[in-house]
């Protein structure tokens, strides 16, 4: 295993420890509740109706974070992918018309 390997498998179980180390002390002890329940709690309390019923309904709330952050990772992976092609794309344009007008690039 080289030395750069080496060191990007202990960043990575440094990242996982991070996430999960306190999970595993807390227990499930903490209510990990945000503003949006709070407000649909208080929204409902005064008399207001749902529109619409939930398709899926995560079993907690620690879930339902995760799965908020996967789609925030994967929503800004496909984000970052799309501007590096047009960057890319527009790049290798710029390259091809300078080879065609035989400036080289410089």
């Amino acid at each position: 295993m080289t030395r750069s390997r080496l060191v990007t498998a202990l960043l990575v179980l440094a990242v996982v420890a991070l996430v999960a180390l306190p999970l595993v002390l807390d227990g499930g002890a903490s209510d990990f509740s945000g503003t949006d329940a709070a407000a649909a709690e208080l929204a409902e309390a005064q008399g207001a109706q749902p529109w619409f019923a939930s398709v899926f309904s995560p079993s907690s709330s620690e879930v339902e974070s995760g799965l908020f952050a996967l789609q925030a990772g994967l929503g800004g992976g496909v984000l970052g992918y799309v501007l590096g092609r047009l960057r890319g794309r527009r790049l290798a344009e710029r390259a091809a018309a300078d080879r065609a007008r035989g400036d080289g690039g410089t």
